[in-house]
């Protein structure tokens, strides 16, 4: 079984365990992921996909009301969400699943349509946040609307004047209690205020909370035997790998992180950060120039297997499980 999102096969044990399969149907489609206890949990809408639903909504109920409707999602996958329309007029609400902690689940999401013949035109209104200041990539005053998200709403749309035979029109997307929900989001810190970014890579949430909401330390001082995970990939397989446990995630600081922890850790990634942190020197006379290349080697499993060896000498408590891109265990602690 493969996650259509990501890539990922999932293990064949791992499907075994998992006995409903209405749950395992949502995996094939990739609205939700398989854990290795079995346990399935459920992806959400990101916030670019709900202004998409309703934006298509509003235009397709210039002709009827209309509701739910059918998206072509940044990843790839055509998915029905729900949203209604009436006379102009698209609202959704944003599902997030599993995720445990957004803030901005439940959210409305509001478009207004109107016939503009011959070209397409999309706003922002209300709720939607704006830079306040000039960034690399973002003018000052600029929506905070990531270009897959908007790719997602011009393309839905462009679908909804196909279907209506609408030569053009113009749309605005407008989040009611956007400016309260944004002062609850990192958006201030980063420089948007007056409403939540309208965003999604995918155009799915994933079921797991990756934003740290205090210090790292200080999580991990307090969590019971957590996974540390030093980048998004780790994060993304530790979680499937370790669901029943609280994944953190560290970046670099892995120092710092394992000094943290007062009791047992699982250290969970790829190779490279991890390996470089045990053995500083793990390249010396390998004729590799990047771990990545060494642990595609036939040298790479004897010499994984004597460094973490000697790792879990100095730091007994710490478990290292290292991972390719995949997901596929390649080294693991003895």
């Amino acid at each position: 079984m493969r996650d259509p999102v990501t890539g990922f096969t999932y293990p064949e044990d791992w499907v075994q365990r998992c006995t409903d399969t209405g749950k395992l149907l949502l995996v094939t489609e990739g609205l939700a992921v398989l854990t290795s206890t079995g346990a399935v949990l459920l992806r959400g809408f990101t916030t670019g996909t709900t202004a998409a639903a309703a934006a298509k909504a509003a235009v397709l109920s210039l002709k009827a009301p209309a509701g739910p409707v059918f998206l072509t999602l940044p990843c790839g996958l055509t998915v029905s969400v729900p949203a209604e329309g009436r006379e102009g007029t698209g609202t959704g609400k944003k599902f997030s699943g599993d995720y445990p902690s957004d803030v901005t689940a439940g959210i409305e999401i509001r478009a207004e349509a109107s016939r503009q013949p011959g070209s397409m035109t999309i706003t922002f209104g209300d709720g939607v946040g704006r830079f306040v200041r000039d960034t690399p990539r973002y003018k000052k005053g600029t929506p905070a609307v990531s270009s897959p998200a908007l790719s997602c709403i011009v393309r839905s749309v462009q679908e909804a004047l196909d279907e209506t035979g609408e030569t053009g029109i113009m749309v605005r997307i407008s989040i009611p209690e956007g400016a309260a929900t944004g002062r609850k989001t990192l958006n201030p810190k980063v420089g948007v205020e007056g409403g939540i970014s309208i965003l999604g890579t995918t155009g799915l949430v994933e079921p797991w909370d990756d934003h740290l909401t205090e210090s790292t330390a200080g999580r991990i001082a307090a969590a019971e035997n957590p996974v540390l995970t030093t980048g998004r990939i780790g994060l993304r397989f530790s979680r499937l790998l370790f669901p029943d446990r609280e994944v953190i995630l560290i970046g670099g600081k892995l120092k710092e992180a394992l000094d943290a922890g007062p009791g047992p850790v699982t250290l969970c990634g790829l190779p490279a950060l991890i390996l470089r942190h045990i053995s500083p020197q793990i390249l010396d006379g390998t004729g590799f120039l990047t771990v990545e290349e060494l642990s595609q080697s036939d040298r790479f499993p004897a010499m994984v297997t004597d460094i973490l060896a000697g790792f879990k000498k100095v730091r007994p408590a710490v478990t290292v499980v290292l991972i390719n891109r995949e997901g596929k265990v390649i080294g693991e602690s003895p």
